[in-house]
């Protein structure tokens, strides 16, 4: 009897166990529901100004412009599931076959009827993630004297294809994530004939003065001469998240002797 007893115990302890385990199960790693997937293929316009908010194809959302990534979806019981740089969840109103109505990171509701255009299909054929931000050799030449010395100094800044994503909003409220292309800088500094530095700057090289969530986001944008004085010559270095105010300037010395200096300017 009391060997049941304790089988029983354990068999009680094992199934609670695994109630816990599946309810602590974040929701983007629960079974989907294939039904409600299905009725989302398709291109979706929005009900009110009727353009066109995205086309779900398999296990994909992809945009109509340009510079958005497209993003893995999972329709979770009542719930939206978006993932990319990060899992974004939307809960969903009301959904048939032609109707498509969930509320936005703000709250809103978004009304999405599916479109029966042939035309509004074809934008989705067109469409190839391209670079926002400058994507453009340029090349700077400064020459400069202290103390009667002269001093040559050289900056390129040269598109690379590391791929930079920046989270935004668009117009329905949804979390996209847009790609950018990064930076890496040349800098070189002669006295004379003889090299004072040679080097090439990526944006990992101001990882000390700017916060990481940030650098993540940012492209190394430009780098531009500042002056000259008794510390070395001066640049100001711009790391920027693309189509955003949000920017840092870093202060960089070059000392006569070819070491640096950082620091964040004001």
């Amino acid at each position: 009897m009391m060997k049941l007893l304790e089988y029983i115990c354990v068999l009680l302890a094992l199934l609670l166990m695994g109630c816990a385990d599946k309810k602590a199960q974040p929701i983007e790693q629960q079974k989907e529901d294939s039904t409600a997937k299905e009725l989302l293929q398709g291109v979706w316009i929005d009900a009110d100004d009727e353009m066109v908010a995205f086309r779900a194809k398999g296990d994909s959302i992809y945009y109509p412009d340009s510079t958005s990534v497209p993003a893995h979806f999972k329709i979770v019981k009542d719930t939206l599931v978006l993932s990319g740089t990060s899992v974004v969840k939307y809960p969903i109103i009301k959904q048939s076959a032609h109707l498509f109505v969930f509320k936005n990171h703000a709250g809103d509701e978004v009304k999405l009827i599916k479109s029966e255009q042939p035309a509004d299909e074809e934008i989705f054929k067109n469409v190839s993630l391209v670079a926002v931000n400058q994507n453009r050799l340029i090349k700077r030449d400064t020459i400069v004297s202290y103390n009667d010395t002269h001093y040559h100094g050289y900056v390129q800044v040269n598109p690379t294809t590391y791929k930079v994503i920046k989270a935004t909003y668009n117009d329905d409220g949804v979390k996209v994530d847009n790609i950018y292309y990064d930076n890496i800088i040349h800098l070189a500094v002669y006295r004379g004939g003889s090299k004072v530095l040679s080097r090439n700057f990526g944006k990992d090289a101001f990882a000390h003065l700017v916060p990481a969530d940030v650098l993540k986001q940012s492209v190394l944008s430009d780098m531009l001469f500042a002056g000259i004085d008794s510390r070395g010559l001066n640049y100001d270095v711009m790391i920027a998240i693309p189509d955003s105010p949000s920017s840092y300037m870093v202060s960089l010395i070059i000392g006569y002797d070819g070491k640096m200096k950082m620091q964040l300017k004001e």
